[in-house]
C-alpha cells in the first residue's frame, strides 16, 4: 500500500505526527477518526518525510543496528513480549531520532500482525538479507531472544574488523598526504626563488638542476592536471567496478598483489566462515545459507567459488570438498572445515576458522604497515634530498665553485 503522511489531533489535545500505510487518503481519514483522531492534514509521503523514514532510515549507522540487536536481545531474554519490548526500546532510544522513527515503524506492523522479521524487512532496505533470515529463523524456532544476542555479537566482531582495517591505514594515509603535499610545496614555491638566481647568472645549469626547475615549472602551470587525472582515474576505477565482469577481473587482480592480497583474502574468509557459522547455528540449511553468504562477499572471484560450492552441494558433495575444487581459501581454513565435517561439529569449527583470521588479518596489516613506513619515509627523503643537492649543485656551478 502507499504510504501517507498525516497530521492529527489526539484526544488529550496533543497534536500527533507520522506516515502510514493505507489505501487512499480518505481511508486513512477514517481510519484516524476510528482512533478517536482530529485529521488537520494527510497527504502522501515523500521519501524526506515519512517520519524520519526515508533518507533518514538509509543513513542508520552499523553501531545503530549493533545497539538496536544488542538492546531487543537483553529486553527479550528478560521475559518482555516483542511489542513491550520494542516500546521500551523507544524510550531507550528517544534522543536517537532515527532509531525511534524505525522502532515505531516497526512496533506498528508488529501490532498489526506481522512478524519482526517481515516488519524489519519493509523498512526500506535498511536491514540486510543476513540479519533478516536470522531473525526469520529465530522466530521459527521460538529462540528469537537468543537468535538476537548471537547477531548482535556477530556484528560487534564485524564492526571490530572493520574499524581496525580502518584505523591501521589513518597513519600510511596521513604519511602519504604529508609526503606529496611538502614535495609540491618544494617544487611550486621554494624552488621558483632560486630560478630567478638561475637564469640570472646566464650559464648552464647541471642536468639534475634542469629536471628538479622544469617539473617546478610544470607543477606552477599545470597543477589542475594532477587533479583531472586523479579524477579520470578515480571515475575510470568505478565504471570498472560497477560491470560485474569488469569487477570481477580487477578482484582476482587484487588478490595476487603481495601483501593487500593477503589482507583481502584473510579479510573475506573471516567474514565467509563467521557468516556461515552463525547461520547453521541458527538453523538455516546449508544450501540457503550459502546463498546469503555469497551475497556477504565483496571479492567476485571468491563469490563465484561461494556459488559453485553451493551448486555442487546441491549435487551431493561435502562443502569441504566443494571448496577445494577452486583452492582460492587458505589451506589450513578448508582443512578445519574438513575436520567441522567429519566430526559434527561443523558451525563451531567455521567461527573458529573466523576468529583465527581476524587475527590473521591484523598481524597481516601491520606487515603491511610495517613494510609501507620506512618505504614512504625513505622515498620522501631522497626524493626531497635529490631536490636540495640538484639545487646546491646549481649554485655551486653559478659561484665557479669546484669541490
Amino acid at each position: 500500500m502507499p504510504l501517507f503522511s498525516y497530521k492529527a489531533i489526539g484526544g488529550n489535545g496533543e497534536t500527533e505526527e507520522g506516515v502510514r500505510d493505507a489505501s487512499d487518503e480518505k481511508a486513512l481519514i477514517v481510519s484516524l477518526q476510528l482512533e478517536g483522531f482530529i485529521p488537520i492534514r494527510v497527504a502522501p509521503a515523500k521519501a524526506s518525510a515519512f517520519f524520519g523514514l526515508g533518507a533518514k532510515l538509509s543513513k542508520l549507522t552499523p553501531k545503530d543496528i549493533g545497539f538496536l540487536t544488542g538492546e531487543l536481545a537483553t529486553l527479550l531474554e528478560s521475559g518482555l513480549p516483542i511489542d513491550k519490548a520494542l516500546l521500551v526500546l523507544m524510550d531507550l532510544t528517544e534522543d536517537n531520532e532515527r532509531l525511534t522513527n524505525l522502532i515505531g515503524k516497526v512496533l506498528e506492523k508488529v501490532k498489526g500482525g506481522v512478524s519482526l522479521a517481515d516488519a524489519l524487512e519493509q523498512q526500506q532496505g535498511v536491514f540486510t538479507k543476513f540479519y533478516l533470515n536470522m531473525i526469520r529463523a529465530g522466530e521459527a524456532g521460538g529462540s528469537l531472544d537468543n537468535v538476537l544476542s548471537r547477531l548482535a555479537e556477530y556484528l560487534e566482531r564485524s564492526q571490530e574488523l572493520k574499524d581496525a582495517v580502518k584505523t591501521a591505514m589513518i597513519y600510511p594515509v596521513i604519511l602519504l598526504v604529508m609526503s606529496l603535499a611538502s614535495l609540491f610545496i618544494m617544487l611550486t614555491f621554494v624552488v621558483p626563488q632560486f630560478t630567478e638566481m638561475f637564469e640570472s647568472a646566464g650559464k648552464a645549469l647541471p642536468i639534475s638542476t634542469q629536471i628538479v626547475v622544469g617539473l617546478a615549472e610544470w607543477l606552477q602551470s599545470y597543477w589542475w592536471a594532477l587533479i583531472l587525472g586523479f579524477f579520470i582515474i578515480s571515475s575510470y576505477m568505478k565504471y570498472e567496478m560497477v560491470d560485474p565482469i569488469r569487477k570481477k577481473v580487477w578482484d582476482g587482480r587484487f588478490l595476487k598483489l603481495p601483501l593487500a592480497g593477503t589482507i583481502i583474502l584473510n579479510k573475506e574468509t573471516a567474514n565467509i566462515t563467521r557468516t556461515l557459522g552463525t547461520l547453521l547455528g541458527n538453523g538455516v540449511s546449508i544450501i540457503s545459507a550459502l546463498v546469503i553468504v555469497r551475497e556477504t562477499v565483496d571479492n567476485l572471484v571468491l563469490a563465484e567459488t561461494i556459488s559453485n560450492a553451493e551448486e555442487q552441494l546441491k549435487q551431493g558433495r561435502h562443502l569441504s570438498d566443494a571448496l577445494q575444487e577452486k583452492a582460492l581459501l587458505p589451506k589450513m581454513a578448508l582443512q578445519m572445515i574438513k575436520m567441522g565435517e567429519e566430526t559434527g561439529r561443523l558451525e563451531e569449527m567455521l567461527l573458529r576458522v573466523a576468529t583465527i583470521y581476524d587475527k590473521q588479518l591484523r598481524v597481516a596489516i601491520q606487515r603491511l604497515l610495517a613494510f609501507l613506513e620506512p618505504v614512504l619515509i625513505i622515498t620522501l627523503g631522497l626524493m626531497i634530498a635529490g631536490i636540495i643537492v640538484s639545487i646546491l649543485l646549481a649554485i655551486l656551478s653559478v659561484n665557479d665553485l669546484a669541490f
